[in-house]
């Protein structure tokens, strides 16, 4: 496999400390069957996938390092137990920052496929020109090709892309883990205008082998936030709306994490996601306000995200 796992043991005292540095808030879980959840493992001795995962994480640009303190790429990949070798589906990859991971830790003995939504929903958001909506119908052959472009010379995972809403038909009951993160806001806005969400969830049940799972990291809004403003319009929705959506579409509860949950983020209705960090979007205005907009909500960080596994039954 591509040269970390040669280097593996080299890089295991580094990775250990990158462990560490990333477990600052240890996880909490609440699972319906202990034996069934994925290891989380602090034992100085890692098993192997974690010792490459380490290894993986610990060659990420600077960049994509500094935000494990909100992303905890580690603890999650682990608690979905996403193993190299593994055939996984990652929703809405964008421009690579989760995939430029899983290309490297599933290892040329596994394969990710990348799916963007329904090139239908995207003329509802309203703002993407004319020529961002004609890229959607090239765009499983152009995100592929840029893919496949980032590791050309290591042995990563084989590539591929999808569009929700036409599911390859040779991925049926061929995929192990289908990864949503931060992926379902946007489906649940525009379901009723096509039916987005509802036709996603058909194909990931589709696509998963029987015991496949679904990894969830969503924003989260308060239990008690109104349902028209937890709509994903806000970016944010209620645990109990995503649990209710794959428990009624046939999926199993197998736990949960709070790994990726910021106390410090407590929306309200006024608030959007996109305000916090990276995009920081309540403090792009040209006023005089804007510098300690900014600064407050870095100060706040990244939203709070349910962090929830699901099983296809076997």
């Amino acid at each position: 496999m591509f040269r970390l796992f040669t280097r593996a043991l080299c890089a295991t005292a580094a990775g250990l400390l990158l462990v560490a540095c990333q477990q600052d808030r240890e996880p909490t879980v609440a699972a319906t069957a202990a034996e069934d959840m994925p290891s989380q493992s602090s034992d100085p001795a890692l098993p192997a996938s974690e010792t490459v995962l380490a290894a993986v994480l610990s060659e990420q640009p600077e960049e994509v390092i500094a935000r494990f303190k909100y992303r905890h790429p580690q603890e999650t990949l682990e608690f979905f137990g996403i193993k190299p070798g593994m055939t996984v589906i990652e929703a809405l990859p964008g421009g690579g920052w989760y995939s430029k991971i899983l290309l490297q830790y599933l290892g040329s003995d596994g394969r990710l496929i990348g799916s963007d939504y329904d090139p239908e929903l995207f003329p509802l958001f309203g703002f993407f020109s004319d020529e961002d909506l004609k890229a959607k119908e090239t765009w499983v052959s152009d995100w592929t090709e840029q893919a496949q472009a980032w590791f050309p010379d290591q042995g990563v995972a084989a590539v591929s892309g999808m569009q929700f809403g036409s599911l390859p038909s040779d991925l049926t009951a061929q995929v192990d883990a289908v990864l949503l993160i931060r992926a379902l806001h946007n489906l649940a806005r525009f379901e009723d205008e096509g039916g987005f969400l509802t036709a996603a969830v058909a194909d990931i049940s589709a696509a998963l082998k029987p015991g496949g799972v679904v990894g969830i990291v969503q924003h989260m809004a308060p239990e008690d936030a109104p349902d028209d403003w937890a709509s994903g319009s806000a970016g944010y929705l209620k645990k109990s709306f995503v649990k209710a959506l794959f428990e009624d579409a046939g999926f199993e509860m197998v736990g949960e994490s709070s790994i990726n949950e910021n106390p410090k983020d407590t929306p309200t209705t006024d608030d959007i996601v996109w305000r916090l960090p990276p995009t920081l979007a309540s403090a792009r205005e040209d006023t005089p306000e804007a510098e300690a907009v900014a600064a407050a909500m870095t100060e706040i960080g990244e939203s709070t995200r349910m962090t929830l596994l699901f099983r296809k039954p076997v």
